[in-house]
């Protein structure tokens, strides 16, 4: 049985942000990794679940800026992505079709964010014991704002990249 359950003990779940608009420089492009989540690779069935707390999610890095971010900036971005992007929905992944590749998988499924769910799909690649992959979400496809902050004139770009980097533990 190949059947893998993977956690943040295995590697990272980390969301990608950029910023926007006449005065980006002003913002930072973030590196945020969810502490709390839990997936399972299932290449005997094959499947791909995922499961990740959305109010687990920290500021890592910000890249840019006029500034360089400080704790209370990582605290209010936390507190914004909890109040007002996320609202504390949890984040669901259930596959609906996997394909098998050269040195992969093909996934594609339900992606459930802030109640909505929609499709997605993305590249796994699974090799010298790891999985790695990433996939683009655009925030308002999932009825989410993105953030926006001085009227406008600086925003989060509506696409958002989540990308995995793990290794496999022991199947079960």
């Amino acid at each position: 049985m190949s059947i893998y359950t993977l956690g943040p003990d295995d590697g990272t779940l980390s969301v990608h942000t950029e910023r926007r608009g006449t005065v980006a420089k002003a913002g930072h492009d973030l590196m945020i990794h969810v502490k709390a989540w839990s997936a399972t690779l299932d290449l005997d069935a094959p499947r791909v679940t995922l499961d990740a707390d959305a109010t687990s999610l920290h500021v890592i890095e910000g890249k840019g800026g006029m500034m360089a971010l400080d704790d209370d900036d990582r605290a209010n971005i936390r507190q914004t992505i909890d109040d007002e992007v996320l609202k504390r929905h949890d984040i669901e992944f259930r596959s609906t079709s996997v394909e098998r590749t050269n040195g992969g998988l093909t996934v594609r499924g339900d992606l459930t964010l802030v109640g909505t769910t929609r499709q997605v799909a993305f590249d796994l690649a699974l090799d010298d014991g790891h999985v790695r992959g990433a996939a683009v979400v655009t925030q308002s496809e999932w009825g989410m704002k993105p953030y926006t902050a001085l009227f406008g004139a600086l925003k989060v770009a509506d696409e958002v990249r989540v990308e995995i980097d793990a290794r496999l533990p022991q199947s079960r």
